[in-house]
């Protein structure tokens, strides 16, 4: 019910995704009058899915205390989430509030091992492929624990989602000198250096630039600055998108090579866009929800739909808390 569109959007992006992906099915959690509609013109999506009538639809304008209130245990979102906690669904998606859906899994869900906060992890295209990059948003701040758990989650979303054995982490800092930046991050360094787990390679500090070069697997830091960075990526995406259509409008050979070259203009923007490699998962919890942009189109919503269904069928959740366990296990990463 969430996200700029809502309900048409949800549903027509399932049917996309129905048609990529076989042997999956829905439990759609919505409003009757709203969905009910939209399924009758979908059928592959109606004969794939299990609908469930809520009362209550969290707005995309309420803070986390206030979709808490008045839509635990009736709200589609809560309802969805809560799917996952008693195994009916194996994976909630949802274009909703963040904030609200954040607090709604941590409270319905709880956290894993001795997670003490979630982080948003998601892929990020870069020169050399994709990359993952969390926390882009979950919480503000971390301490060194923290920041080391997050590598240790995000590297077992590289595995899962990225095939990679033995994914490269970075701790984004403001210079890759290990005496600069934040104590909490140096810190985290340090434990990471001295761990030597072996599911992660830890690569040291990295730059912002290095985030598009696609200098490590897996990029570290907390919320406020991850957050950021997401948005300045995406909106220098669109400020280029906007410059090229400009020059590509001032004269008619722009525009007949523009026409010729619209295609490679379109590949260009995705490839610069985080924006377009939708689904953000919710890392840490004890169970996974993946968070879908509240902008995003048909396609996006497939897109976060198909990120889900690999996260589950590679094994995402058990490898999270079978690599936590062995991080706390490990008298340096206990430190």
């Amino acid at each position: 019910m969430g996200g700029d569109a809502g309900a048409p959007i949800v549903i027509a992006g399932a049917e996309l995704a129905l048609r990529r992906l076989s042997g999956i099915r829905f439990a759609i959690y919505g409003t009757d009058t709203i969905v009910e509609p939209l399924l009758d013109a979908h059928p592959t999506v109606k004969a794939a899915s299990t609908f469930h009538h809520c009362e209550v639809a969290v707005g995309m304008d309420e803070k986390p205390s206030q979709a808490l209130r008045h839509g635990r245990y009736r709200s589609s979102m809560w309802r969805s989430i809560e799917a996952v906690k008693t195994g009916e669904a194996s994976v909630a998606v949802s274009a909703g509030n963040t904030g609200a859906l954040m607090a709604m899994s941590r409270f319905c869900l709880k956290t894993v091992a001795d997670i003490e906060r979630p982080a948003i992890a998601g892929l990020w295209p870069s020169i050399k492929g994709l990359s993952i990059i969390l926390d882009l948003g979950a919480t503000i701040g971390a301490n060194s624990r923290q920041l080391v758990d997050c590598a240790v989650m995000g590297g077992a979303m590289a595995r899962a989602l990225l095939g990679i054995p033995r994914p490269s982490i970075g701790l984004l800092n403001i210079g890759v000198e290990e005496v600069k930046g934040l104590e909490e991050v140096k810190e985290a360094g340090r434990i990471l250096k001295a761990a030597d787990l072996p599911h992660i390679a830890y690569h040291g500090f990295v730059e912002g630039t290095d985030i598009g070069k696609g200098t490590v697997d897996v990029v570290v830091t907390e919320g406020f600055s991850g957050n950021i960075a997401l948005k300045t990526a995406e909106g220098t995406a669109r400020q280029i998108a906007a410059y090229l259509r400009e020059e590509m409008s001032r004269g008619l050979m722009s525009r007949i090579g523009y026409l010729f070259a619209s295609r490679a203009f379109a590949n260009l923007r995705k490839k610069l866009d985080p924006g377009q490699f939708n689904g953000g998962a919710f890392l840490g919890l004890s169970g996974i929800v993946v968070k879908s942009h509240g902008n995003a189109d048909a396609p996006g919503f497939a897109s976060a739909i198909e990120n889900a269904y690999k996260m589950v069928t590679n094994g995402l959740q058990q490898k999270i808390e079978e690599d936590l366990a062995q991080s706390h296990r490990s008298p340096v990463g206990a430190a």
